[in-house]
């Protein structure tokens, strides 16, 4: 059942949140998706990642409460799944999680067997990317490239990678016809 969970990692700009926003439009009604949506100590934007948003205080209160299954601190903030958005796992569908790499050992400690999705791409499309989100001075954007660390997956997870370099419906496909083998390897 782990195996259905599908932890999303990858560097910043390799199109993680485009990739996924696509595939939700595009995945066939027929394969039992769902998204975990994620619990972060930042306001929401009308441009990036539907995700609950609370302040640090009350993050905290979520964790003493047990009322997240995972959690991480990343890039100053602080990211979390409620039990809440894995119940789909218990229902036999595939659950979405954008997580962390360097969260990924304890996840899969917690969730042995779960899936990686690593969605990557160039250095030099990662550093375009970057800079046209204009959110970074360019010294910032070369410390982020330089400290990206290589993926390393747990022992007995299943690894999907996708290489999102050009066309986001090239990439998407790609992780179509990955998905499509994984629930197809399930099924058996």
């Amino acid at each position: 059942m782990n195996r259905r969970l599908i932890y999303v990692v990858g560097p910043s700009g390799a199109g993680k949140d485009s990739l996924l926003n696509w595939l939700r439009a595009q995945v066939p009604s027929h394969l039992p998706v769902a998204w975990a949506r994620r619990t972060i100590d930042r306001p929401g934007t009308t441009d990036g990642e539907l995700h609950e948003s609370v302040t640090t205080a009350q993050f905290d209160a979520l964790i003493e409460s047990q009322q997240l299954a995972v959690h991480w601190a990343a890039n100053e903030h602080l990211y979390g799944i409620r039990h809440t958005e894995l119940v789909p796992l218990k229902h036999g569908q595939w659950v979405f999680v954008n997580g962390s790499r360097a969260h990924l050992p304890v996840a899969a400690q917690q969730y042995p067997g779960l899936t990686v999705l690593h969605i990557t791409a160039d250095i030099e499309v990662l550093r375009q990317r970057l800079k046209s989100r204009g959110r970074e001075t360019l010294e910032a954007i070369e410390n982020r490239l330089q400290r990206i660390p290589p993926l390393v997956v747990p022992m007995g997870c299943t690894l999907i990678e996708i290489q999102n370099n050009h066309s986001l419906e090239s990439s998407g496909h790609k992780l179509l016809l990955e998905l499509r083998t994984l629930a197809n390897g399930a099924s058996t």
